[in-house]
């Protein structure tokens, strides 16, 4: 997987031979707006998801209009940040998405990355750290068909990504198509909270029977996830990688893990 980079159209991934050089006459990168990049990753991205964005930075192809989207995102656990680089849960973000189409020659990605990361400097002063992550273990569908390959995190690495540890282990449950049950979706069901009709619909697409006349949130989902189509697969923890955007955040980030062992 070292001599691939991973590339996006139509959520089906493909891969780029390493180290395609890029003519950066022919491309362009700038803030794009929330909803343009919604559109973009939900679109292309595998997940089909967009995350809480706080800053959206898109490359543009001459000729093309936008060709890959990166997504500056409130991190899914705050205490990551502290966790993984150090800083106070809001002195950092976690690269969310980094999608780019299937046509982009490999070094387009870390090219797009620099740039992207010199507009977060200078749109968020207060961002000190970016965490991100790189999930491992492959995903197949209930045929046994890989819908998604592991990822060793090689883009960030180049970057200069420091890698400090695993997320924590968890147990994904998962589709029939090999799509992950999100465990805030079913939080939002249970609890009642904004997104949750459109979580039930989307369990319902999946598979998950319907509520009965009654059926308290709570209770309608721990039936589903029993008697709806899904299965559950243990995960060990996404790879961490972080960056420290100034001399002292990088200071403070923790040692870097031996990648192999990690991996």
């Amino acid at each position: 997987m070292t001599d691939i980079c991973q590339r996006w159209r139509g959520r089906r991934d493909s891969y780029r031979p390493a180290r395609e050089p890029i003519d950066p006459r022919r491309y362009g990168v700038e803030v794009v707006d929330e909803a343009a990049a919604r559109r973009f990753v939900v679109e292309h991205h595998y997940s089909a998801s967009f995350p809480a964005a706080r800053l959206c930075v898109g490359l543009h192809r001459a000729g093309a209009g936008l060709v890959g989207v990166a997504v500056f995102s409130v991190p899914m656990q705050p205490r990551s940040v502290t966790r993984h680089a150090g800083q106070a849960p809001a002195a950092g973000v976690e690269l969310g998405r980094f999608v780019l189409l299937d046509e982009e020659p490999a070094n387009a990605e870390t090219w797009f990355l620099a740039r992207a990361f010199r507009a977060l400097r200078r749109e968020k002063s207060d961002v000190r750290a970016v965490v991100s992550y790189s999930d491992p273990l492959p995903r197949t569908d209930e045929a046994g068909r890989e819908v998604k390959p592991g990822h060793l995190g090689i883009i960030y690495r180049a970057f200069n990504g420091r890698l400090v540890g695993r997320s924590s282990a968890r147990t994904l449950v998962l589709a029939r198509d090999g799509r992950v049950v999100s465990g805030r979706t079913l939080s939002k069901i249970r609890n009642g909270e904004r997104g949750a009709a459109a979580g039930y619909e989307t369990l319902l697409q999946m598979g998950a029977p319907r509520r009965m006349p009654g059926e308290a949130d709570a209770a309608w989902v721990s039936r589903a996830l029993r008697d709806g189509p899904f299965r559950r697969l243990p995960h060990p923890g996404n790879l961490a990688y972080v960056w420290g955007l100034d001399e002292d955040a990088r200071a403070a980030l923790p040692p870097t893990q031996d990648w192999k062992a990690s991996a």
